[in-house]
C-alpha cells in the first residue's frame, strides 16, 4: 500500500500513466478513422489529436498536475494555454507522420507511434513548466 502511495504521488509516474491512456485515446481515434472510415493521415490525424487533447487536459488538470486553479477564469487561462502548448506539438505530430508516411514511405500507422514518443516528452514539459504552474 506505501509502494503504490508513493507511486501516485510522483507527477512523472501519474503524467506516463495518464498520458499513456491519452496517447491510446488518439491512436484509437486515429486507427479507427483510418481503418473503419477511410478518412485520410492528416484529417484523421487532427482530429485524433483534437480529441486526445480535450482528454489529457482534464486528467492532467485533475490528475496529474492536480490543478490549483480556482473560478472559470482561472480554469479557462488553463486551458488556453493548454491547448495552444498542444497545438505546437500537433504541428509536430500531423507533419511527422505525414513526413514518414509520404516521404520516408513508413506505414502511418507506424509513423504515429513513434511520433508519440517525441510529443510525449515535449507535452510534459509544456504542461510542467508553462501550463499548470503553482503560484
Amino acid at each position: 500500500m506505501k509502494l503504490i502511495k508513493k507511486i501516485m504521488d510522483n507527477a512523472v509516474i501519474r503524467y506516463v500513466f495518464f498520458g499513456g491512456l491519452a496517447t491510446l485515446v488518439n491512436l484509437g481515434v486515429y486507427y479507427l478513422l483510418r481503418m473503419a472510415f477511410k478518412i485520410d493521415i492528416v484529417t484523421a490525424n487532427i482530429i485524433s489529436v483534437a480529441v486526445a487533447i480535450v482528454f489529457a487536459f482534464f486528467t492532467n488538470s485533475m490528475f496529474v498536475f492536480e490543478s490549483k486553479a480556482r473560478g472559470f477564469r482561472q480554469h479557462f487561462s488553463e486551458f488556453v494555454k493548454f491547448v495552444s502548448a498542444r497545438l505546437s506539438t500537433m504541428v509536430i505530430e500531423v507533419g511527422g507522420v505525414w513526413f514518414m508516411a509520404e516521404v520516408i514511405h513508413i506505414d502511418d500507422r507506424i509513423g504515429k507511434l513513434l511520433i508519440q514518443f517525441i510529443v510525449l516528452v515535449l507535452n510534459y514539459i509544456f504542461s510542467k513548466f508553462l501550463v499548470f504552474t503553482r503560484k
